[in-house]
C-alpha cells in the first residue's frame, strides 16, 4: 500500500539536503549522458558503413574486364578482353549452386524524349535477376522478365525521377518513350535507395540492346550473388576462384591485375564488420568505464549519506522504527534521485544527438541514434548498483543501538 507519510519524509529529506541531492543526481545524469552519446556515435559510424553498400546486394560479385598488361602464352600485352553471353553461361554452369542470382550488363547513355520533354539518362541492359543485385524496388508495373529476354522486346523499366522528369502530366506505365529514335514501352517504375543517380536510370532487356546496338553478344559486366550460406571467407575464396578460372579461360597471366577484375562485396563487408566490431569494443569499454565511474560516485555518496544520517537513525530506532523501515527510506530516496537524474541524462543525451546529428555527416557519422532500451538498462544498472552500495551501510547502521547512534559524531 502507498505510504504517503514515507514519501513525505523522503521529499523533506531531499529538500533539506539539496547540495547532496544535486551531486548525487549529477553523477548519474552525466554518466548516462556520456553513455548515450558514445553509443550514438558508434551507431552513426555503423550506419555510414551500412549505407555505403545499401544500393547493392550484400553478397554481390561484380566481374569486369579490361586490357592485358602482360604478355602471356604468345599473346602480346594490351589485348582487349571482352565478355560474351557464352561467358555468362560458363559461369552459371561451372559454379552451379554456389550462385544465387546472375546477370549480364551492358551500359549506354541515351537521349530520352516524351512529347515536349527531353533529357539524357544512363541505360542498363540486364537480365531479370539484376533486380535483386541492385535492390531495385518496383513501385508500379513490373521488372524485366524472361519472356522479354527471349523475345527481345522493346520494353523499359524507368526510375522514379525519370517519370517525374518526363511524365509530369501523366502516368508513365503503358506509354512509349523515345530513346535515341527507338520507341520503348514503359512497363515498370522503380525506386532505389542508392539515391537520385540510381533513380534516373533506365533498364531494358539485355538481348534487345545487343540486337539493336551492334547485333552482337558482348557484355560489359557479369554480376552474380554468391550463396548466402557462405561465410565471408568462403565467399572471398569463391571470388578468387572465379578470377583464376576466367584468367585461364581468356589466357591471361595469373598475375595480371588489369585484364580481369572482380569486386567482391564479401571483402568489403568483412572489412566493415571488423572495423565496426573493433569500434564497438572500444565504445563498450569506454561506455562501461563511464558507468563504473558513475557507480563508484553513487556508492561514495550513499556511504556518506548513511554516515551522515546515523544520528537520525538512532532517533528513529529510539522511537520504535524497525530496521526495515530505516533501510527502505534511505534506499527509496536513492532510487528516486537516481531514476529522475538518469531519465534527465537520457533525454539530454538523445537531444544532443538529434541536435548535432546532421553536422556529423561531414565526419562520416550518419543518424547517430541510440537504443532507448540500452540506455534505460544502463540507468537501471546504476540504480541497482547505487542501491546495493547503500544497502549494506544502511543495514549496518540500522543494527546500531540507539544510544550508540546518538553519540556518533
Amino acid at each position: 500500500m502507498f505510504d504517503l507519510d514515507l514519501w513525505r519524509e523522503i521529499f523533506q529529506s531531499i529538500n533539506k539536503n539539496r547540495t547532496r541531492t544535486v551531486l548525487s543526481g549529477f553523477t548519474v545524469a552525466f554518466a548516462i549522458l556520456l553513455f548515450a552519446i558514445l553509443f550514438g556515435m558508434a551507431n552513426g559510424l555503423s550506419n555510414t558503413f551500412s549505407n555505403a553498400f545499401v544500393d547493392d546486394a550484400n553478397n554481390a560479385i561484380f566481374i569486369y574486364t579490361g586490357t592485358t598488361s602482360k604478355a602471356y602464352k604468345g599473346y602480346q600485352a594490351g589485348r582487349q578482353i571482352r565478355l560474351k553471353n557464352e561467358d555468362l553461361d560458363y559461369v552459371k554452369k561451372t559454379y552451379g549452386d554456389k550462385i544465387q542470382y546472375y546477370t549480364g550488363r551492358v551500359t549506354r547513355n541515351v537521349n530520352a524524349s516524351f512529347e515536349n520533354e527531353k533529357n539524357s539518362y544512363g541505360m542498363r541492359a540486364v537480365h531479370p535477376d539484376h533486380q535483386y543485385l541492385e535492390n531495385t524496388k518496383i513501385t508500379e508495373g513490373r521488372y524485366i522478365n524472361k519472356i522479354d529476354i527471349e523475345n527481345k522486346t522493346k520494353v523499359i523499366v524507368i526510375g522514379r525521377l525519370v517519370e517525374e522528369d518526363l511524365f509530369a502530366k501523366t502516368t508513365a506505365i503503358g506509354k512509349y518513350l523515345n530513346l535515341d529514335g527507338i520507341q520503348y514501352k514503359v512497363v515498370g517504375i522503380f525506386k532505389d535507395d542508392g539515391g537520385d543517380n540510381e533513380e534516373r536510370m533506365i533498364y531494358t532487356p539485355i538481348s534487345t540492346t545487343q540486337r539493336l546496338y551492334g547485333n552482337n553478344d558482348y557484355l560489359d559486366q557479369i554480376n552474380v550473388t554468391y550463396n548466402p550460406k557462405m561465410s565471408y571467407d568462403e565467399a572471398i575464396d569463391f571470388g578468387n576462384q572465379i578470377t583464376k578460372d576466367l584468367k585461364e579461360r581468356f589466357s591471361v597471366d595469373p598475375t595480371d591485375q588489369r585484364a580481369i577484375r572482380i569486386m567482391n562485396m564479401a571483402q568489403a563487408n568483412k572489412g566493415t564488420n571488423q572495423i565496426t566490431f573493433a569500434l564497438s569494443v572500444i565504445i563498450i569499454i569506454i561506455g562501461f568505464g563511464t558507468l563504473i565511474a558513475g557507480i563508484v560516485g553513487i556508492s561514495n555518496i550513499m556511504i556518506f549519506v548513511v554516515k551522515e544520517r546515523t544520528k537520525e537513525i538512532g532517533i528513529r530506532k529510539a522511537l520504535g522504527a524497525p530496521p526495515k523501515a530505516i533501510i527502505s527510506i534511505i534506499l527509496l530516496e536513492s532510487i528516486l534521485i537516481t531514476t529522475i537524474a538518469g531519465y534527465f541524462g537520457l533525454v539530454l543525451g538523445m537531444g544532443i544527438l538529434d541536435w548535432i546529428g546532421p553536422s556529423l555527416e561531414t565526419y562520416f557519422i550518419t543518424d547517430p541514434k541510440v537504443s532507448t532500451s540500452l540506455v534505460i538498462g544502463a540507468t537501471i544498472t546504476l540504480i541497482v548498483a547505487g542501491s546495493i552500495a547503500g544497502y549494506f551501510p544502511a543495514k549496518k547502521a540500522s543494527k546500531i543501538k540507539p544510544i550508540v547512534a546518538l553519540r556518533d559524531n
